[in-house]
Parts: structure tokens; C-alpha cells; sequence
């Protein structure tokens, strides 16, 4: 397992990092997602980190609380030290009915990065992520509570989920002045056939030096070579709920190529697509979810898997983004602007 520096502190973390929204099931959302319990949530624990896995997402809206619970209990039934594992959690999602029981407050954050804590049987979190962005509560008051708790022990880093880029610029740029916690990383979607963040996202957490933890690799399972055009795999999640939205009739080319590159290394699509995602150079790290022992193994060998040049290029080219304004005019007018540019 490689490690990578997290964001702008002197943390690292490994490639991997186990998603845990399927365990628990609790909610008639959560059972589609996945129903893992205790005994395979242990499993799923150790063997991860028997692969060198040294970090673990979760958040306080998967399962109502519960994935932290079983989490906090795993992680003390395989007696790891504390310090061996990097525990990043969320908060901002509807944890009651309550009109303010949501949101990226000061009052709802506070509250619920305790409880969080008492889930997880820790006296810390390592990565506290806003798990959304709140269109009511003005970004200062987010920022000063993350530092409240920073300041407070309770947490050692900060981060934010699904966040746009003006949004993280102006965070920032309130951390700086106030002397805040800055955010270090950005948790978002990005796959083959979900490249939207390469617009403005990932120019932005280049110049603040970021990282970048990416959810959903596989596209909500369209990437894991187990579907077609005409086939959608028994008691998969997407029959249900058809979510990251895709180009279905862009992404199966780009799945024949996955398959094509993978058939004669003897690896899966999916190992083939997570590897793709690892070759970026702004990605840290990259979250698996699984229910099962056997998609974790194939998961967690992802990193050993490396792309030939001709490979990604490859696969670039299948899933390039379509030109769009102001992208196209910032590479045409900048074309030759550096003198090392052909």
C-alpha cells in the first residue's frame, strides 16, 4: 500500500480509504445501499487494515448514526491503536425532523461532531468533512465552528464534501484572515465517466494544495464491468437508485476499453477504473465501498496496478469532458504561453 501527504499537513494516508455507507442499513435508503452488519463489519475492518489500509470515511447521516457505531466497534474489537488509523467523518445531513437538525450551523455541527465522537468511541476525529453546502448558513460561521473544534481537541483537521469552487475559495480566504483551520481536503465525485470536477474543482484544490478523497470511482457500480446496455445486475443498487447520474451510451465504449485493458492482466474493469483514477496526480486517495470480502480483495489491489502510458491515454480520450466556456477560451488563448510548449 503507498501513502500519500494529506493535503497541505504533515498527515498521510493510503491510496485506499474504506468507505463505510454500507454498513448498518438502517433506513429504507440505507438498506438499498447495503446492510452490513457487526460481524462483517469487523471483517471488513481487519482486512483492510491488515492491507495496510491506515484510513477510514464515514459519516454521521449513513445509517442514522449507525455505520459510526459499528465502525467505533470494529475498530475496538481488532484492538488497533488509535494512532495507526486516520478516522475521517461528516456532518451536515437530516439527523431528525427538526428545522434544525440539518445544515452546516454552528448549533447543528457542534452538536453533532459530539455525538459523532461517542459513535466512534474516540476522544478525536482526524478529518471532520461538511458533508455539503448549505445555501442558508453564510460559510463564516461554518469555518468558525470548524475552528472551535480544532482549537477544542475534538478535531484535527477539517475538509468539505461536494463543495463548489467559489464556495472552497471563499472559505479559504476567510480562514486566512481570521487565522482559522483551513479546510485541507475536498471529498467529491470523479470517475471515467464523471469528470466535471476537472473544471473548476481541481484547479482550485491544485492552488491551495488540497486533497482530493474521491467517492463513487466505480459511477455507482456502472464501472465495475458488471453491466450493459441491456443488463442491469440483479439486487444492484442503481435498479433502484440510478445515481451518480451517467451517459449511459458514453460510458459503454469507455467499459469495452476497461475490459479490453484489463482481460489481458488478469484484472476486473473495476480494478481498471480505480487504477485509472489512482494515475492522477491531484488525487489522494480513493474510497471503497463494499459489502462483501471478495470486493474488498479486489478493491485493495487496485494500487498495484499501473496503467501504461498508452492506456490512459487511452481511456483520456474516451471520457474527455466536452468543451465549455470559459475552459476552451483559457486553453486556446493560453496555447504557447509557457516556452517549453509545443
Amino acid at each position: 500500500m503507498r501513502y500519500r501527504q494529506l493535503g497541505n499537513t504533515g498527515m498521510f494516508v493510503s491510496e485506499i480509504c474504506l468507505g463505510t455507507m454500507t454498513f448498518g442499513g438502517k433506513g429504507s435508503f440505507y438498506e438499498q445501499v447495503g446492510k452490513v452488519g457487526q460481524k462483517d463489519v469487523t471483517a471488513i475492518v481487519a482486512r483492510t487494515l491488515e492491507a495496510g489500509v491506515n484510513f477510514i470515511d464515514t459519516a454521521d447521516v449513513y445509517s442514522m448514526g449507525l455505520s459510526e457505531e459499528l465502525l467505533g466497534q470494529a475498530l475496538k474489537d481488532v484492538g488497533v491503536r488509535r494512532s495507526d488509523v486516520v478516522i475521517a467523518t461528516k456532518g451536515f445531513g437530516r439527523l431528525g425532523a427538526g428545522p434544525n437538525e440539518a445544515g452546516a450551523s454552528r448549533g447543528h455541527l457542534m452538536d453533532t461532531v459530539e455525538e459523532s465522537l461517542k459513535r466512534l468511541k474516540t476522544d478525536h476525529i482526524d478529518l471532520y468533512q461538511i458533508h455539503g453546502q448549505d445555501i442558508v448558513t453564510p460559510v463564516e460561521e461554518t469555518m468558525r465552528a470548524l475552528d472551535d473544534m480544532v482549537r477544542r481537541g475534538m478535531v484535527r483537521y477539517v475538509g468539505c464534501s461536494n463543495w463548489q469552487a467559489w464556495k472552497i475559495m471563499q472559505a479559504q480566504g476567510i480562514a486566512d484572515k481570521r487565522g482559522w483551520a483551513r479546510l485541507e481536503t475536498v471529498q467529491a465525485y470523479y470517475s471515467l465517466v464523471g469528470r466535471g470536477l476537472e473544471r473548476e474543482v481541481v484547479p482550485a484544490i491544485e492552488d491551495q494544495k488540497m486533497g482530493l478523497m474521491v467517492w463513487s470511482p466505480l459511477a455507482g457500480g456502472i464501472l465495475s464491468g458488471k453491466f450493459g446496455p441491456n443488463s442491469t445486475p440483479e439486487g444492484a443498487r442503481r435498479a433502484t437508485f440510478d445515481f451518480p447520474p451517467v451517459d449511459r451510451e458514453r460510458a459503454w465504449p469507455i467499459v469495452d476499453a476497461m475490459r479490453e485493458i484489463g482481460k489481458p492482466k488478469g484484472v476486473s474493469p473495476a480494478r481498471v477504473a480505480l487504477a485509472w483514477v489512482l494515475s492522477k496526480p491531484f488525487v489522494t486517495s480513493v474510497i471503497i465501498g463494499v459489502k462483501t470480502l471478495e470486493q474488498l480483495d479486489d478493491n485493495l489491489a487496485a494500487p498495484e496496478l499501473t496503467l501504461m502510458p498508452d492506456e490512459i491515454k487511452r481511456l483520456d480520450d474516451l471520457s474527455a469532458l466536452t468543451p465549455e466556456f470559459p475552459g476552451f477560451m483559457v486553453t486556446r488563448q493560453n496555447t504557447g504561453r509557457r516556452p517549453d510548449d509545443k
